[in-house]
């Protein structure tokens, strides 16, 4: 962070920017009660709104606002942090943040740096962080729900929960160890100690069969239109989008780059893509774009698999994991069993498809938001996996080395709630926050 003082008081504008009708500006820091006294005129009783006008260092009005304080460490941050509630207008929030940031100790606060407060401050572990980030990212219901899960803690609760036991079953292993002379410690010590290990074994491999499923959800699902050139793809992205999005040309090979269209659909986040037309080209450009149109559909979760009805009816792409449709049905021409009949002139067709597309997405989407949903979540816990199925596999079974590998599993998961070796991913993660939070 920048500045002298390392911690000093930071304003920032937490509500969206631009003209509204109310605008929150947030406070944090040791002058917070200072900054209240000052262009307020008194600190409010802890977490009660007063209406209060506030004014600049010469007396002069600013504007009227709703005013609240939260003590630390009771507050977002574990510092003072007070908010005020003011009128959107530009001109009213220029002279509010210039006439705070002209007080002693206070300064405009670094994308992020409420939450990272908040992370330093035990607030949060770095699983909510990343949660917190989501849900200020999510565009749909099913977005939502697994941001909101990651910051209220499932993960960070669950991973502090694998590592307590751990941690005991390390106990376990040192009891074996240094005391199994003492009459006092008795009992299977080591066999304990694995059947902890192998408890949170079965439990990290189940997180990390959701981790497909997870990263979709926050990445959304990835829906390739495919076909020969002509089919139509370019005109079912526009009207799927609702806007023109792609150029559409009769001639053929108009398309040479892949083009993504963001959807919600009933609560599913979408990827929508368009691709070059298949087919074998001479133009090593419009050549490069039929081979990223291949690799698309073979990533894909599912293929609109396009033919024209006027076309040749032998279709280019087709595979059980896509749906087979058939554009232009107002035109004249065959359609072959299982293929699903559209025309984006005339509307036919499209909300069926769309029922379709979710229909096909749901029925592979888990119901329960997923636990891990960052490929950093991934590493840490097949990291942890790895250690564990060492410990409890048969090649040593001596106490040292199993409580070893144990220890080792300890810092995956402690990496996981951001305990240790985290700065590099915490830059990375609060440079994409607003400044406001």
């Amino acid at each position: 962070m920048t500045g002298s003082d390392p911690h000093p008081t930071i304003v920032a504008l937490s509500s969206a920017a631009g003209r509204a009708g109310v605008a929150v500006v947030r406070i944090s820091g040791a002058r917070v009660r200072f900054v209240l006294e000052t262009i307020a005129g008194m600190v409010p009783p802890p977490r009660q709104a007063l209406l209060r006008r506030l004014r600049d260092e010469h007396g002069e009005p600013i504007d009227s606002a709703l005013v609240l304080y939260f003590p630390g460490p009771a507050s977002f941050t574990g510092e003072d942090v007070a908010e005020f509630q003011v009128h959107g207008a530009r001109a009213v929030l220029a002279r509010l943040l210039a006439v705070l940031c002209a007080l002693p100790g206070v300064r405009l606060a670094e994308a992020g740096e409420f939450t990272r407060r908040a992370f330093e401050a035990g607030k949060l572990d770095l699983a909510a962080v990343e949660g917190l980030a989501d849900l200020i990212d999510s565009e749909t219901e099913w977005q939502r729900r697994q941001a909101l899960r990651q910051m209220e803690g499932a993960l960070g609760d669950s991973a502090a929960r694998w590592r307590l036991q751990l941690v005991e079953a390390m106990a376990l292993l040192a009891a074996e160890i240094d005391f199994s002379d003492e009459a006092d410690v008795g009992g299977p010590l080591m066999e304990q100690a694995l059947a902890a290990a192998a408890e949170v074994t079965a439990d990290l491999r189940s997180a990390l069969g959701s981790f497909d499923m997870g990263e979709r959800v926050r990445d959304g699902f990835v829906v390739v239109l495919a076909g020969p050139p002509n089919a139509g793809k370019s005109s079912l992205l526009n009207a799927l989008a609702r806007r023109d999005v792609a150029i559409v040309s009769p001639v053929a090979g108009t398309t040479r780059d892949a083009i993504e269209v963001r959807l919600d659909l009933v609560g599913l986040p979408v990827v929508l893509v368009d691709t070059a037309g298949l087919r074998d080209s001479t133009d090593p450009i419009e050549a490069e774009g039929v081979r990223r149109a291949r690799s698309l559909v073979a990533r894909a979760d599912l293929v609109l698999s396009l033919r024209a009805t006027d076309s040749d009816p032998d279709r280019i792409h087709d595979q059980t994991e896509s749906l087979p449709i058939a554009t232009k049905a107002d035109l004249a021409g065959t359609l072959l069993p299982h293929e699903l009949p559209i025309s984006v002139k005339t509307g036919e067709g499209l909300d069926r498809l769309l029922s379709t597309i979710v229909e096909r997405l749901s029925a592979v989407a888990r119901p329960e938001p997923a636990l891990l949903t960052r490929e950093r979540h991934r590493l840490a816990v097949t990291n942890a996996i790895a250690a564990l199925e060492r410990a409890t596999g048969t090649e040593h079974g001596q106490a040292e080395l199993v409580a070893e590998d144990i220890r080792i599993a300890v810092l995956a998961l402690e990496r996981l709630l951001g305990r240790i070796d985290v700065e590099d991913v915490l830059d990375q993660l609060f440079a994409g926050f607003c400044i406001g939070k």
